[in-house]
């Protein structure tokens, strides 16, 4: 099942569980981890971007050591909403994780890169270690922005 629609999201994961946080770029995907209960997200491992297949069992391997739920892929939308290139393969991504046996919602990530870019700046990292941490990070905001929508539903 893939949705944008978090109360159907949150129908087809009736007991929680951790869900995994995805931000999807061309080089990198970021990944962030939530607790059961659905309380926090927090940054996890970052995953290099080769060939499809082995991304996706990279994935597949976090997903069964975190005891993952369901997906959360930010979806990069154009400021006024509209889809992009990147909307739309990542609308691919996402197609092509959908055998993996878990939910997956696709959240709208407008602004979350530039909301860790000035949390990053505002910490005083370097520019080295922002271009390190941002896409982690960033998969963070994302699943914190639709957990706590899922926990309102």
């Amino acid at each position: 099942m893939i949705t944008l629609d978090a109360a159907a999201y949150h129908a087809a994961l009736p007991a929680g569980g951790r869900l995994l946080g995805l931000d999807v770029g061309t080089k990198t995907i970021g990944t962030a981890l939530c607790d059961a209960g659905w309380s926090f997200a927090s940054p996890a491992q970052l995953v290099r971007r080769t060939k499809f297949t082995k991304d996706k069992a990279e994935l597949a391997t976090l997903i069964a050591a975190q005891s993952v739920k369901g997906l959360v892929i930010g979806l990069p939308l154009n400021l006024d909403g509209t889809d992009s290139p990147r909307t739309q393969s990542t609308r691919a991504f996402a197609r092509n994780l959908d055998d993996m046996g878990v939910p997956i919602l696709l959240w709208d990530e407008r602004w979350s890169t530039v909301a860790v870019e000035r949390t990053l700046i505002e910490q005083d990292f370097s520019r080295a270690r922002r271009a390190e941490m941002v896409d982690n990070m960033a998969a963070a905001h994302i699943l914190q922005a639709a957990i706590d929508r899922l926990v309102n539903v």
